[in-house]
């Protein structure tokens, strides 16, 4: 049977079940997962500030690239199942986009469950791009080059704020970035990928986030918290999706790519074949190349380069 990549094995060897430990517990070693120590690129700039939410403030940590002209606006949307995460610990990996991407990079610290169950990160998510629209000119961002982007629940909620901006009528969105998104909090396919997925990430605890992000199954069936339970996927923005074949969300989000693609809206779609789940965080030593070619695979989307496959 094949086998994630070894360095992905190692690193992740000593993680503990999210779904055996507390919420704290959790948050605490996700936090200790995600920290880096060395500088992973050069940024021009960067900066704390807050927006008003729904409900208060949003934090908010904005990156801009060295250099001058109008680049892309990027919304990232941190992972973390929609309990664990934020700006500070996804600081390396936007550090990275704002660089590799030459974009304006806005990160939004919003809300998370259980103190916050759906909808809170959706709508602090939205409000976020509703801001990020309106202040591009004046972050040095090209407005009509606006990307929502996130990996794993950060994947879920740009896919989510996508479909909340074609039926709002909201900002227009030049381009959607899904880094191995969880797609529904339904996941049961009919998988073709390895038989064993269960390194670092696993069902269960795909089951506890859900548990705790949701109050009732009835709003896990709106598309803006599965965005595969929509009826219609059409008239989004062109997607950029990132799989890989040892993660329960692969199927989901092949599946989301598919979907995307047969209502006509424009896809590049990767899988990376020995990875797990998380691997696009891990940009410091033990270097894991593949997440490198993550990043300059989404370019390439983005910019048209000839490596968008």
């Amino acid at each position: 049977m094949a086998k994630p990549d070894a360095t992905m094995q190692a690193v992740t060897a000593e993680v503990p079940p999210i779904n055996s430990l507390t919420v704290e517990q959790a948050r605490q070693g996700y936090k200790q997962y995600l920290e880096i120590e060395e500088t992973i690129a050069d940024v021009g700039d960067v900066r704390d500030t807050t927006i008003s939410g729904l409900d208060g403030d949003i934090p908010v940590r904005i990156y801009e690239p060295t250099g001058t002209g109008a680049r892309p606006l990027v919304v990232w949307m941190h992972g973390g199942g929609f309990i664990l995460g934020d700006i500070e610990s996804y600081d390396p990996t936007c550090r990275a986009l704002c660089d590799v991407l030459d974009a304006v990079v806005v990160s939004v610290d919003y809300r998370r469950a259980p103190e916050h169950p759906f909808p809170a990160a959706v709508e602090d998510c939205y409000v976020a791009t509703e801001w990020a629209a309106k202040s591009a000119e004046r972050l040095g961002a090209d407005p009509d080059r606006l990307i929502v982007a996130g990996d794993s629940a950060g994947g879920n909620l740009a896919a989510s704020v996508a479909h909340l901006a074609r039926d709002k009528g909201g900002p227009s969105i030049h381009h959607q970035v899904l880094i191995y998104p969880t797609t529904t909090f339904k996941f049961n396919f009919d998988t073709e990928s390895e038989p064993n997925t269960d390194f670092f990430l696993t069902e269960p605890d795909l089951e506890w986030s859900w548990d705790l992000y949701l109050d009732n199954e009835l709003h896990g069936m709106t598309p803006y918290a599965s965005p595969l339970q929509a009826r219609s996927v059409a008239d989004l923005p062109p997607a950029t999706v990132i799989t890989c074949t040892f993660d329960p969300l692969h199927d989901e989000g092949v599946e989301y790519a598919d979907r995307l693609e047969e209502a006509g809206v424009e896809v590049s779609h990767k899988n990376y074949d020995k990875m797990i789940h998380s691997f696009i965080t891990l940009l410091a030593e033990p270097r894991i190349d593949q997440a490198w070619d993550a990043l300059d695979f989404i370019r390439a989307s983005l910019y048209d380069e000839p490596n968008g496959e």
